[in-house]
């Protein structure tokens, strides 16, 4: 039983797991903010060449 807690303790694959978790969540949202970003832009740009046209 004591041998088994302490490799529990040691093993930090789960914790490696989650740290790759939260760096797709920092792409995505930094991906989500600047697609947005970028969108806004465009549909004005376009939306200023359909006005003048």
């Amino acid at each position: 039983m004591r041998n088994l807690f302490s490799k529990m303790i040691r093993d930090d694959e789960g914790a490696t797991m989650v740290e790759y978790g939260v760096i797709v969540a920092l792409i995505a949202a930094v991906c989500i903010a600047v697609v947005a970003l970028i969108g806004t832009n465009i549909n004005n740009a376009f939306n200023s060449v359909n006005s003048k046209l």
